[in-house]
């Protein structure tokens, strides 16, 4: 496999309701995570960007949360519907969006 240009990392922590932290799963990451998997598949860019569900990447109030290196740039309170610009604009194109960046006092 060669080296992919873009690695990202989609948060499905999934802690116990009640948990003071919350966490990822309780905003809808695991919608999150199908949609980014389900657009790399149809977009066959393997080469190109690696996608790895992970446990907690950080912010869980700001959750669902993609982390995408090189660049280091933490989207926050991702949903489904912003994937295709994620992969169009970033993962693809290497243009961050600048209106899901993670504040950066968070990040």
């Amino acid at each position: 496999m060669a080296k992919p240009a873009r690695h990202v990392f989609v948060c499905s922590q999934n802690r116990p309701a009640g948990h003071p932290r919350g966490s990822c799963g309780q905003k809808g990451c695991s919608e999150v995570v199908d949609e980014l998997m389900q657009q790399w598949q149809q977009r066959q860019c393997f080469a190109q960007v690696l996608v790895t569900p992970s446990g907690c990447i950080g912010p869980c109030s700001m959750g669902p949360n993609i982390l995408v290196y090189p660049e280091g740039v933490m989207y926050s309170n991702v949903t489904k519907a912003d994937v295709s610009e994620i992969f169009d604009a970033h993962l693809l194109g290497g243009n961050p969006i600048e209106r899901l960046k993670a504040p950066a006092d968070i990040w």
